[in-house]
């Protein structure tokens, strides 16, 4: 049952999206409630996602995504400097 810091913080991550498991959940909660840098970086993980969640509605703004054309160009520039 014993989860490292990174774990943690990657089920935080995950657990923001709504994409942690029940599991996941159990583990992540023990291990904030044993590490106070871990339960810190939960409620800042929180508080960003609010804040970010809060201007977005303000905005009227929806995801943005990149066309097909720039995705191809990305493409291109990435496999250019490989």
């Amino acid at each position: 049952m014993k989860l490292s810091c990174d774990e943690a913080t990657k089920i935080c991550d995950k657990n923001q999206y709504g994409e942690a498991s029940l599991w996941d959940k159990i583990r992540l909660s023990f291990h904030l409630f044993l590490c106070e840098k871990c339960g810190m970086y939960s409620k800042q993980n929180t508080v960003l996602t609010k804040c970010y969640n809060k201007q977005k509605d303000e905005e009227g703004r929806k995801e943005h995504c990149l066309s097909e054309a720039d995705k191809k160009h990305l493409e291109k520039e990435v496999k250019a400097r490989i």
